[in-house]
Parts: structure tokens; sequence; C-alpha cells
């Protein structure tokens, strides 16, 4: 019989959620995870069965514990336009980093990846044109925000993006006729 595991997994699987949104998948090896987790290497392989393995988990716990409710918010709250403005001038959202890094990094190489990040861009295209305000349900221009969404985030990882950045880009689409 093998000891009890000596780690609570959700809580691994947090911390290892914000370490790969951090550093992105590539960025972190499995030494840093057992550093970072305080988890020892075979207790990992054991329960997650490889770094991918423990990776998946962490970005299907990160889809549903923090972009599902992000996007539930978006769809149910007094004012979807307002969310929508909050969401497209909120450039240090880092809820939307693994995300982001996910659809760049992995999901070109790794189609499970890409099934996860994909299923979540089209809930996040379709919760955004349900709230453009004053619009038809447009489906470009929702697909055109969603990318601007991650765009926005991906600039201000890199060093900055005026915060008022998009809201003038919704402000242009609502003032179309």
């Amino acid at each position: 019989m093998g000891r009890p595991r000596a780690f609570d997994e959700t809580e691994v699987i947090k911390a290892a959620a914000e370490l790969f949104a951090g550093r992105a998948y590539d960025g972190v090896s499995v030494d840093d995870l057992v550093t970072s987790l305080g988890v020892h290497r075979n207790s990992l392989y054991k329960v997650f069965g490889s770094k991918r393995g423990l990776y998946l988990a962490a970005l299907r716990w990160y889809l549903a514990e923090r972009v599902q409710p992000m996007l539930a918010g978006l769809r149910s709250g007094p004012d979807p336009a307002a969310e929508l403005r909050d969401l497209l001038g909120g450039v240090d959202r880092h809820d939307l980093d693994l995300l982001l890094l996910a659809v760049v990094e992995r999901a070109p190489v790794d189609e499970e990846v890409a099934d996860l990040v994909g299923g979540v861009l089209r809930d996040l295209d379709a919760t955004v044109a349900k709230a453009l305000p004053g619009q038809p349900s447009d489906d470009a221009i929702a697909v055109a925000l969603t990318a601007t969404i991650l765009g926005l985030r991906l600039r201000a990882r890199a060093g900055g993006v005026p915060p008022e950045a998009g809201a003038v880009l919704l402000h242009q689409i609502q003032a179309q006729p």
C-alpha cells in the first residue's frame, strides 16, 4: 500500500495554472513544477502522468473556474455593454493569460488543447456578440472584438497599451450605422 497523498490536487492544479499563465508551457520545466508546487517528481507523474497531463488539468480548471465565470458575468450582468467595455479596457486582466498562451503556443501543436481553447473562443465570440450594445448580432464583429481583447492582453504583457484602446474600438463599432 502506497503512502497517502501529501498534497491537495486542486491546489497544485491552481498553482500550476498560475505558473503556466505566467511563463507558458515551454517556459516551465518539470523541475520548475516540482520546485514551485512543492510536489515530488514521482507524485507529479503518478497523479498527472506527465507535464502535459498537469498542463491539461490546469487548463481545464482555468477555463472552468476563471474564464467561464467571466463569460457568465458578461452574459448575465445588468449591463452587458458595460461588462464588454470593462473587458475591452481590462488590459491588466491576468485572467486571460493562460487562454492567450494556450491559443498561441499549444493549440497549433496539440489537438486536445486546440479543441479546449477553440470551444472557449467560440463561446467568447458568442458572448461578445450578444453583449454588443445597439448592434444586431454580428459574428464578424464579435470575432474581431475577441481577437482585440486577446491582442490587447498580449500587448499589455509585452509592455503596455493605452487602457482606452479597447473602449475606443467599441465606441467606433457603436457609432457605425
